[in-house]
Formats: structure tokens, sequence, C-alpha cells
């Protein structure tokens, strides 16, 4: 649906209104900024391009702006953030909104103006009258967090669009470390363009070599040196993180979550859960539950508890004693490398 959206508003094919919404906000940035650039010139910006922020401005006032004629150019692009009236989600919001006025204008838009409602919204209050009209009237874009394999057709074309090609392995490598983050994966992608403009090709060792890997991304690492029983390579991370003025407890909190998500993608996947409805019963991102199930085959849920009890010991120890943080770190360390090795 994205690319169809894509499609049309390059051939300058535009809807009068548009309804972005969903908790990709990448994307709906990313679609908002080709229909402004595409439908105003630079220099019409300034006059023709309106922004207002729905929690805080009435949509009467807004529909005053797109029904007047733009000052220079052909159209004018007003957008609408944060259109709450379309959901059911709370807000703190005290502007009154009328309603029926917008579903006028819906009915009978501005033929010279494009207006964009865009909001970070899951989902939509469908009881509506008002959604329903707009479901009805505007072209929709529902910008979805992307699944694994969405992510890696996006990396791919983003490849494309820079002129170079990425291999399989070096798509598997680069999600695993730079994660699920849309706009984070764009950015290294575009790094590496620029790197490999003689090749062409970026392959697993370049996206090892340049990729930026995140905090969490690291502590994955360091619990799958630990898994493997590298538990020197595991202080090595370790290291390198307190090189980076990492907090010890920001850590300790990740490695928990970490051990955490691989104790309960355990626990569902013995329910007959999938990794799909494990995903979303946990509220996390599908390539986070493949990488957490391979992860768990490796223990067993004796190991899982102790563990998890171990952290939640460290984490007593660091707030209440006066231990040296980075040493409590260490000894858990040293702890899951004897354990390792005894099993």
């Amino acid at each position: 649906m994205m690319q169809e959206i894509w499609k049309k508003i390059k051939r300058q094919e535009f809807a009068p209104v548009y309804l972005m919404y969903g908790q990709e906000s990448f994307l709906i940035n990313e679609t908002k900024q080709l229909l402004i650039q595409t439908a105003l010139n630079p220099e019409e910006e300034d006059f023709n391009l309106s922004t207002y922020d729905l929690e805080e401005v009435s949509i009467e006032l807004a529909i005053e702006d797109a029904e007047t004629i733009p000052f220079f150019g052909d159209r004018k692009v007003v957008v609408l953030q944060n259109p709450f009236f379309l959901t059911s989600e709370k807000t703190k919001s005290k502007v009154e909104h009328d309603v029926k006025r917008l579903e006028a204008y819906l009915n009978e838009p501005s033929p010279y103006t494009i207006i964009v409602f865009t909001g970070s919204y899951e989902k939509l209050d469908e009881r509506k009258k008002i959604t329903k009209e707009m479901k009805k009237n505007a072209e929709i874009l529902e910008a979805k967090k992307l699944n694994e394999q969405e992510l890696k057709n996006w990396m791919k074309q983003r490849a494309s669009y820079n002129k170079v090609e990425l291999d399989n392995d070096a798509l598997d490598s680069l999600l695993s470390i730079a994660g699920t983050n849309l706009f984070l994966l764009t950015s290294e992608v575009d790094k590496m363009a620029l790197y490999v403009q003689d090749s062409k090709l970026i392959t697993k060792e370049i996206v090892e070599e340049l990729a930026a890997k995140s905090l969490e991304q690291n502590i994955f690492a360091l619990v799958e040196k630990i898994i493997n029983k590298r538990i020197d390579e595991a202080l090595r991370i370790y290291y390198d993180l307190l090189k980076q003025n990492e907090e010890p407890l920001k850590m300790l909190a990740i490695i928990t979550n970490q051990f955490r998500l691989i104790y309960q993608v355990k626990a569902l996947s013995k329910t007959g859960y999938g990794q799909q409805q494990i995903a979303s019963v946990l509220k996390v991102h599908p390539f986070r539950v493949k990488l957490a199930a391979g992860q768990a085959n490796r223990f067993t849920d004796e190991e899982l508890t102790r563990c998890i009890s171990m952290f939640a010991e460290a984490d007593y120890q660091m707030k209440t004693s006066g231990m040296n943080k980075t040493m409590i770190i260490e000894m858990i360390l040293f702890k899951l490398g004897q354990a390792n090795r005894n099993a």
C-alpha cells in the first residue's frame, strides 16, 4: 500500500486528504516529506506549507487555512498533527473540535489544498462517524512496524536507491547488529553505500566492520558469548562498554531483560504459541523473538530461573551495598562462565 501511495505521489497524482497513522513514525515522516517535496517547490514552502498541532489548535482554524487560496503557486499543503478525535485515546488537550465541520470538508475538499493528517496511533476508533468518513474520503497510510522480511525488502530498496547491493548474509548481519529501528537501518545502509562505491556490494564483513551497535545489541552479543562459553569475549564486550561510559546498573537491567525475554519465549513456545503470536503477546518485534528462541534452546528452565535470580540479587547489591558495581557484573559473568563449563 505504501509503495502504491509513493508511486502516485511521484506521478503527482495527489489525493486532497491523506491520513498517515501508526507506530512506524519513520515511514510516516518519509511519506510526508516526499509529498511536500513533490507538491511544492522549495521557494513555495514558506508561503504554502502550514503545520498545526490539533492538540493545540482547532480543526476549524486549520480548515480555514486549507480553504484560503495559495499565495504563490498552484497548491498548498496543510499538515495536521495528532488528530486524537479519530481515536479512543485519552488526551490532555483542552481544544474542542467541530468534527462536523471536518465531515463537510471531507465531502467537498478544497481543489487547491492537500491536507495531511499524521498521528502515531496504533489504531483508530472505527465506531466514530468522523473516522468512517475519513477512511471513506482520504488516502490512508497505516504505518505498522515492519516484519523481518519487510525490513529486508526495505534495506534492499534503500541500497538500490543508493545504486549498490546488499547480499543476504549482510541483511541478516545488519538486522542482528543494528536492530529493527527503521531510521537506524536506513542510516546504516546509506553510510555503507558511500563506503562501497567501487565494489557496489555491501557484504557481511563490511556490516560487521562499519555498523554501529546500540547498547542493546552489544548486550545481545554479550549474552551470545556467554551461551557459547566464550567468557573472555563476553568480558571484552563488557570492558569496551565501560570505556564508552555505559552505566553498570543500566547494563545489568538490559541483560536481565534479555534473559527474561528468553525465559518468556521458551515458556510460550511450550504452550504452542508461534513466534508471531509471542511477539504480539510480549509486545516486541518478531525478529527479537526469533533471536531469543534460538538462545532459549541452549538453556533449561532451571538455568534461566537461576540466572534471573542472580541478576535480581546483583541489582539489589548495586542499589544497597557499597560494593563496586563494575565488579558485581564481572562476578556474574565469571559465575555464568563457570556454570557453562560445569554443564
